[in-house]
């Protein structure tokens, strides 16, 4: 097994930084499961948003295609997620949704925040709408971007290409099982190579759940823009719009042509900040 090389992933992490605005900052929050690592950027006087990156090697480093766009309306918090790869500090006990909860709005408090949007990609939309049904007065608009264990299941032939790379995690098979999942879509090097460092990563057991049931779906009361990657891989595009449609009220939905769920945010389709905007916005 190829050893975690820190330096290297550091080195990667500021590569990929560096495509996000000039007026880029970090933060750290203290919370009662270990510090967290925020970049920031936007106005300072503009409504909050709260970016949740998916898990395993993504980062907050991966919403720099998006971050501009958003940051012309939003003062843009991007979180590194506690116990995944990045850089924040997990200092122990966070074991359930009700801990992830907890520390949400720990960071949120931290960074002086009571209400904002709330965007995730894949694990962090699962997080993002957790945290919503939870604490919905928190929220003032919700989007998913192809959020995974939300509205479907995954796909076997997903998990059965992502079990190498799961047990035995190297650069090598972290790239090939990229390069599965995005059809050989042209991906950002530096981005790749991120990724690709990441393998290894000393991370603690990512906390996962259930599903939310159709019950609580039904009580959202937020505007939830839903983007679902066509090419998708993970998961049925069709069931996750499906079923966000039959059970969340109100419910827009956005299918994005041409891309697969691990070549996003990165390669979204270029219009998908402005989409955001507009919904954010509206």
């Amino acid at each position: 097994m190829v050893a975690y090389d820190d330096g290297a992933f550091q080195a990667a992490y500021d590569k990929v930084m560096a495509k996000w605005p000039g007026d880029r900052e970090a933060v750290t929050v203290s919370t009662p499961f270990g510090t967290t690592y925020v970049n920031v950027c936007g106005p300072r006087d503009a409504p909050p948003l709260l970016l949740l990156p998916g898990g395993g090697g993504a980062t907050s480093a991966s919403w720099y295609a998006q971050a501009a766009e958003l940051a012309r309306i939003r003062r843009v918090y991007a979180v590194d997620l506690i116990g995944a790869a990045g850089r924040s500090a997990q200092g122990g006990g966070l074991r359930s949704v009700a801990d992830l909860g907890d520390w949400l709005d720990a960071v949120l408090a931290g960074l002086g925040v009571e209400r904002a949007d709330v965007g995730g990609h894949s694990y962090g939309g699962w997080i993002a709408l957790h945290h919503t049904l939870r604490a919905p007065e928190r929220v003032r608009r919700l989007f998913l971007l192809d959020p995974t264990r939300c509205f479907a299941g995954y796909r076997p032939a997903y998990l059965l290409h992502a079990l190498p790379m799961l047990l035995r995690p190297t650069p090598r098979r972290v790239r090939a099982f990229l390069e599965w999942e995005t059809g050989g879509t042209a991906l950002d090097p530096d981005w790749l190579r991120l990724q690709e460092t990441a393998a290894g990563f000393p991370s603690g057991k990512p906390v996962t759940g259930p599903r939310p049931g159709p019950e609580a779906l039904r009580t959202l009361d937020v505007p939830v823009l839903l983007l679902v990657a066509a090419n998708s891989r993970t998961h049925d595009a069709y069931e996750v719009t499906t079923r966000a449609g039959e059970m969340v009220r109100g419910v827009e939905t956005v299918v994005l042509p041409d891309v697969s769920h691990h070549a996003l945010p990165p390669a979204a389709p270029s219009r998908t900040g402005r989409r955001l905007g507009e919904f954010l916005g509206g």
